[in-house]
């Protein structure tokens, strides 16, 4: 049986605190769009589509053009047959259209504790204040964004924040493809040999897209070179590129970000088919799109890995926010 919508969708900014730096750049605003579904019976699904081009999902021209384009009644077979080439769209409307339909959410979205949370550090010496804030509030997983700064700076500021986290802390390093082959045999030597170190006691648990997209023979080499553990993020942004490093031989750590990677139901469906060690992250989403996605975490996470969604602290509180633009829309 087919289902009818009746289909509504508004644009959101929502300025960072502070402006976010990687390998990719600065980013200051953080653009969505919120959809409403409304069944026959009256029930509303909320969803969200929220695109990061850079990464490899479409832009928000492209989402609001095909959101645009829809009419204002709308099918599960509209949804279901949303190009590949739109995998931001593709889990903002699956979500909507969901078993789980839901009414307007006026409360925050339910998390789990904030242990299993990894907490995103700032990049730089930042790092080395805000880790404490994050471990007051129950972090014990944390992420410092490498591949920004000069790779001599940012190995001195590892060396203090490693002497400087406590014992039982897990530390990923992400350089968003950022690195080149020298510089990431350099970082995965020198975790190597912290590895080493018995006193040393907190465990650098991966270094997350060494190297860019295009060089994943590379990466798939380091990864059986060096103890420590390599994530593939950017080169598994979609399904199908997740789909295509598997197929190459990829057995190692998949970060899933479940924002852009397409298909709700495919992705669980490759989930359980492959057993593919998993890490699932944020895209800077609001509770919409977080609630959606911590749904597929509780089903399809593997090893007990933290879940990269400790971003909160990278924007004001969004409840009143929300409720406002929900009541506009």
């Amino acid at each position: 049986m087919t289902n009818d919508y009746r289909f509504e969708f508004r644009l959101y900014q929502r300025r960072f605190l502070r402006s976010l730096t990687t390998n990719h750049g600065k980013w200051d605003i953080r653009e969505g769009i919120i959809l409403r579904l409304t069944d026959e019976s009256g029930r509303v699904g909320w969803g969200e589509i929220a695109p990061i081009s850079w990464f490899g999902s479409e832009t928000l021209e492209q989402a609001l053009d095909f959101c645009r384009q829809l009419p204002g009644e709308i099918t599960d077979e509209t949804i279901f047959s949303i190009p590949d080439e739109l995998p931001a769209c593709q889990f903002g409307f699956e979500s909507a259209c969901g078993s789980e339909f839901f009414s307007m959410p006026n409360a925050p979205c339910p998390m789990p504790h904030a242990q299993s949370f990894s907490g995103l550090l700032p990049s730089g010496e930042a790092a080395l204040n805000q880790w404490e804030t994050l471990w007051q509030q129950g972090y014990r997983t944390f992420k410092w964004k490498i591949g920004v700064y000069a790779i001599a700076d940012e190995l001195e500021i590892f060396e203090s924040l490693i002497h400087t986290l406590p014992a039982s802390t897990k530390l990923r390093l992400d350089a968003n493809g950022g690195l080149s082959y020298e510089e990431a045999n350099l970082w995965l030597w020198t975790c190597d040999n912290l590895k080493a170190n018995p006193e040393l006691p907190l465990e650098i648990e991966f270094i997350e897209q060494p190297l860019p997209v295009e060089q994943f023979q590379q990466m798939l080499e380091l990864s059986m070179s060096y103890e420590t553990a390599i994530a593939l993020d950017e080169s598994v942004a979609t399904l199908g590129q997740l789909a295509a490093c598997y197929q190459q031989g990829w057995r190692g750590i998949f970060v899933i970000k479940p924002g852009i990677v397409g298909s709700p139901s495919r992705l669980r469906k490759f989930c359980h088919q492959h057993q593919i060690d998993t890490v699932f992250s944020s895209v800077f989403e609001t509770a919409i799109a977080r609630l959606a996605a911590l749904q597929l975490v509780t089903e399809l996470s593997q090893n007990n890995r933290a879940v990269g969604f400790g971003i909160d602290h990278f924007f004001e509180q969004e409840e009143t926010w929300l409720q406002s633009l929900w009541n506009d829309l």
